[in-house]
């Protein structure tokens, strides 16, 4: 009995020290940066996140809705190279999507304008009611995506552009 002891307790300490050594970082890493927290936190401030971009609606300047971003196209160095908007259908049916650089797209931060009376939603988490413009939204200073995107153009001009298929690029 007094063996097997001795052998479990020395089968435990090899183990226990192989998995001691492999938990050491190698020599050649560089030392995590131990910057400030605050200065952490200021360093993404007005950032957008990519992921959240995918479904932004997009209007243009008479704020009728021309679609939605459907994808953001990057290049090996981290720099989007073009926006992948889907122009009308319903439910991703009947969509012609469209490829443009992201310099012809302006985000903006505010809920879209509208002059209808009522109630009606204009864009994500964002309710317009009454008669000009009276808006609430449940959007926060910093939530990490902006409102909408606008764009000139209408939807015939933006569904006469050449159709982007992925098929063409593989």
């Amino acid at each position: 009995m007094k063996s097997f002891l001795a052998v479990a307790l020395l089968g435990t300490a090899v183990i226990g020290g192989a998995a001691f050594a492999q938990s050491t970082q190698p020599a050649d890493r560089a030392p995590a940066a131990t910057a400030h927290p605050a200065d952490a936190k200021m360093a993404f401030k007005g950032n957008w996140r990519a992921s959240k971009l995918m479904g932004v609606n997009v209007y243009n300047e008479a704020n009728e809705k021309l679609g939605d971003i459907n994808e953001l196209l990057v290049d090996k160095n981290g720099k989007i190279n073009a926006v992948v908007i889907g122009i009308g259908g319903f439910l991703g049916m009947g969509e012609h999507d469209i490829a443009v650089s992201m310099d012809k797209l302006k985000f903006v931060e505010e809920p879209v304008r509208t002059s209808s009376s009522g109630t009606s939603t204009t864009s994500r988490d964002t309710t317009t009611t009454g008669a000009a413009s009276t808006t609430t939204t449940n959007r926060t200073a910093n939530d990490w995506v902006p409102d909408h995107a606008v764009m000139s153009g209408n939807k015939e001009q933006l569904k006469a552009l050449p159709q982007f298929k992925y098929s063409d690029y593989n």
